[in-house]
C-alpha cells in the first residue's frame, strides 16, 4: 500500500523567479490609464506618497517603463494581480 501525493508544475519563468534573490514590479507606459488614475493606484495600493508617485507616473510617460516594488516572486505576483485588476499594464520581472 503506497502513498499518492499531487504532482505540482511550475513553468521555467517561476522557477526562475524563485531563485532570484529579488524580483521587480514593473509599471509599463500604455494609452489608455490616465496620470490620475496611476497616481491613485500607487498611492492607495503601494503607499506611495502623492509626490513619489507623480514621479514614477513622469517616469513611466517618459521611459516607457519603471520598477514600483522589489520583493520575493509571490508578493510581486499578489501586487501584478491587483494593478492588474485595475487596468494597469504591469509585469514582474
Amino acid at each position: 500500500m503506497g502513498t499518492r501525493t499531487a504532482e505540482e508544475t511550475f513553468t521555467l519563468e517561476e522557477i526562475l523567479a524563485s531563485v532570484k534573490d529579488s524580483n521587480r514590479l514593473i509599471l509599463w507606459n500604455d494609452e489608455t490609464n490616465t496620470f490620475e488614475h496611476v497616481i491613485h493606484c500607487l498611492m492607495y495600493h503601494l503607499q506611495y506618497t502623492e509626490k513619489q508617485a507623480e514621479k514614477i507616473a513622469w517616469k513611466v510617460h517618459t521611459e516607457g517603463k519603471c520598477a514600483v516594488l522589489e520583493g520575493t516572486f509571490t508578493e510581486m505576483e499578489i501586487y501584478r494581480k491587483i494593478l492588474k485588476a485595475e487596468g494597469l499594464t504591469v509585469s514582474v520581472e
